[in-house]
């Protein structure tokens, strides 16, 4: 298996000058903390542990992404409940001011004034959304978020969605909920995490239909994630076709396995270097308007 220490080597070997990854994670501790003791007690609900492997401290994970050359990546804070935005955003905030790398993310959740620190945050320029319908429990087509994502819409900032029913299906989970978003908001700029495992080909198929929408690699080619079930092998070849609208996550650093895994997944996939390039790379920062 490819390790840490072998990151840099495999991106240099595609010219490339380093990684952009766009759904990792960086918590406020406390909340950190308890994500952390929901996936070690995970193992029930999904039918087998999920080990963390990333569990230093923030600046410690900083330093490992920055020592693997990722040189641009996001902390994506998703709201749980009412009222917790607001102390996300304002910690992922000052995350990434003191953090160069770190995209400034930020998230939002149906409840009462959701628009108004949606705009506030649009104006001032945060950079990506997260929003995770599973965690959250809440219905895309919720009418307080309506406003709030008109104005993601018009302002063209783009947002992580984590809509699909793994690793645990939600009564909010599932390609149609993506849908009926994107019917009414077709502009979107949605990445869907986890190129939405494991309903894989409908959230394919709104990739295709809508220009906007696009994908993660997140966990997906790994050991881990094909053992459940593998991306539909017939499917592939329209990966190759959608090479522009994929993006590198990793779900850093909540994963357990080595980061370097992600990559040697993609790589097994055999889709050639312009395509590794691509997603590893170039789509991140073109989507982010940010240097080469």
């Amino acid at each position: 298996m490819m390790e840490d220490v072998d990151v840099p080597a495999w991106w240099q070997r595609l010219g490339l000058p380093g990684l952009f990854d766009i759904h990792a994670h960086f918590l406020p501790q406390n909340i950190q903390d308890k994500v952390w003791a929901q996936f070690d007690q995970a193992g029930p609900k999904i039918g087998r542990p999920w080990p963390i492997r990333y569990r230093g401290t923030h600046q410690e994970r900083v330093e490992q992404l920055r020592a693997m050359g990722v040189r641009h990546f996001s902390s994506l804070p998703y709201a749980h409940k009412p009222g917790i935005a607001g102390y996300l955003n304002d910690w992922s905030r000052e995350f990434a001011a003191a953090v160069p790398e770190c995209l400034w993310s930020a998230t939002f959740y149906p409840e009462e004034g959701v628009a108004d620190y949606v705009g506030a945050l649009v104006a001032d320029g945060v950079q990506i959304f997260k929003l995770h319908t599973q965690v959250g429990e809440f219905d895309l087509a919720d009418p307080l978020m309506t406003q709030a994502f008109g104005l993601v819409e018009d302002a063209g900032t783009p947002i992580v969605i984590h809509v699909g029913s793994g690793p645990v299906p939600g009564s909010f989970t599932g390609p149609d909920f993506l849908a009926a978003l994107l019917a009414r908001h077709p502009r979107l700029r949605v990445i869907v995490a986890h190129m939405g495992a494991p309903e894989y080909r409908r959230f394919l198929k709104l990739a295709e239909q809508y220009e906007n929408t696009m994908l993660d690699t997140t966990m997906v080619f790994t050991d881990f994630f094909d053992a459940e079930g593998a991306y539909p092998a017939d499917a592939l070849p329209r990966l190759v076709d959608l090479q522009h609208k994929i993006l590198l996550g990793t779900d850093f650093p909540t994963i357990p396995y080595p980061y370097a895994h992600q990559l040697e997944g993609l790589e097994r996939l055999e889709f050639g270097d312009d395509w590794l390039r691509s997603v590893c790379w170039e789509n991140g920062v073109r989507l982010l308007g940010l240097e080469r």
